[in-house]
């Protein structure tokens, strides 16, 4: 009896391939169909699969924080891949979410997708306001940011974001529980910590200065006063949600006083000291 050939699934039409491969994950992407020829290769790399870059599900994914993802090699493969992908969308890329990476795939993902609207660079120690003036300078359209635990980004690119996009809703500043900061990442990841003393009323200020339109905010662990709160308040009205736990130096009756002008708020996360204790 002889053999009966099956079907050649390398030479499918390019809408099919297309269509098939928009049904998967990027890891499953990543990790099967480029590697069996070159027409699935090219297939993966079409424009329309790369619109999306999630690295984040997959971090969350794994058990706490692994030694590696600190070195400076990590940080290579992962500006690596994102440099890929941004060239693979042929500048339509609209959301990224990434760890470890630095300023270079930075400014160029800002250089090269002018459409971006979504971008979360956390723990992205080397992503300085260098990269993240760009994002601002040349993404007008973004829409949301996650820079919590990236402590290289200043106040200053907060202003610029603020000041340039004009259809901004989504904004984390998250800090690190300091329980964290020492058990969870290597020794030298903050260089001075003590900077984001005075950051905290001075974020406040900038948000709600520059910031109107917000509908989320969530600044974890930051150092705002009550002062800041109340400014921030009065700034972006229209905020539905907000998360301000483990802000130490905010008091129960600032929260309330400030929170009165969030006639939208749907959701607030207070503080969990003893002075939020009914």
């Amino acid at each position: 009896m002889g053999w009966e050939l099956g079907p050649d699934w390398t030479e499918l039409p390019e809408e099919c391939l297309l269509d098939i491969f928009s049904r998967l994950s990027l890891e499953e992407r990543w990790t099967g169909p480029m590697f069996v020829c070159k027409t699935w290769m090219k297939g993966c790399q079409d424009p329309s699969l790369n619109l999306v870059f999630d690295l984040e599900t997959k971090f969350q994914s794994l058990p706490g924080s692994i030694s590696s993802w600190w070195g400076p090699e990590f940080g290579d493969k992962i500006n690596s891949v994102l440099r890929s992908v941004v060239d693979w969308s042929q500048g339509g890329l609209k959301e990224v979410r990434v760890r470890h990476c630095t300023d270079s795939s930075i400014s160029y993902l800002a250089q090269r997708c002018p459409n971006l609207e979504v971008l979360s660079v956390k723990y992205c120690p080397k992503v300085t306001d260098d990269s993240m003036l760009k994002i601002a300078l040349m993404c007008p359209n973004l829409k949301e940011l996650d820079i919590s635990f990236s402590y290289k980004i200043s106040c200053v690119c907060v202003d610029m974001i603020g000041k340039n996009c004009k259809n901004f809703q989504i904004f984390k500043r998250n800090l690190m529980d300091p329980s964290e900061v020492t058990r969870s990442v290597p020794s030298n990841y903050l260089e001075d910590p003590s900077i984001f003393l005075i950051y905290g009323n001075i974020d406040a200020y900038v948000i709600g200065k520059h910031m109107d339109q917000l509908k989320h905010l969530e600044l974890r662990f930051s150092t705002l006063s009550n002062n800041g709160l109340v400014q921030l308040c009065e700034g972006c009205s229209n905020l539905e949600y907000l998360d301000l736990f483990g802000c130490s130096k905010l008091t129960s009756d600032g929260v309330t006083t400030s929170i009165l002008n969030l006639k939208h708020l749907k959701e607030i996360k207070k503080p969990s000291f003893p002075a939020f204790v009914v």
